[in-house]
């Protein structure tokens, strides 16, 4: 197996996951969150939709730099939350696809203007910037569905509400 089929089915895997999470909730809860310095459920929900997004801008681009290409997606609805997870699939599927295997061995940078966050090769971007960040996150909505009494899906097994 090549590295875009084992990016493929792995992406798929965890845009299904969040697909799973997100049906769980409704936009009524978006606003809240567990402590003042936390981000909100809505606010926590869109930063997990755009960083499966951001595969895309590690296999094109050289470097992200958050002071020029971050833009906060303010998503409102489920539905809009589950449209661009699944545009963003998409989008990034077709780029996969479409690359060469020594492309994900091109070095790639995350930016804050002059400060170098990380640099690494884009696979390896992939992995640890994006899949590995977006599964925390996603984690911690976990908890916050729990917080607020929603089912929690499990992701990787049954999860206690699937098992009552």
């Amino acid at each position: 197996m090549g590295i875009q089929k084992a990016l493929l089915i792995e992406l798929e895997r965890e845009k299904n996951n969040t697909a799973r999470i997100l049906k769980n909730l409704n936009s009524d809860v978006f606003g809240w969150k567990p402590h003042e310095k936390s981000m909100s459920v809505g606010e926590l929900a869109n930063h997990i939709v755009e960083l499966h997004g951001w595969v895309a801008f590690a296999l094109t681009m050289d470097a992200f730099d958050f002071h020029k290409h971050y833009v906060p997606s303010k998503l409102t609805t489920v539905d809009e939350l589950l449209d661009a997870l699944e545009k963003g699939y998409e989008k990034n599927k077709k780029i996969i696809e479409a690359l060469d295997e020594a492309t994900y061995f091109e070095n790639w940078a995350l930016k804050a203007g002059d400060h170098i966050i990380a640099e690494l090769p884009k696979a390896g971007a992939v992995r640890f910037i994006i899949t590995n960040h977006l599964i925390h996150h996603r984690g911690q909505l976990s908890v916050y569905l729990r917080l607020l009494d929603i089912p929690v899906p499990g992701l990787y097994g049954p999860s206690a509400d699937e098992r009552q």
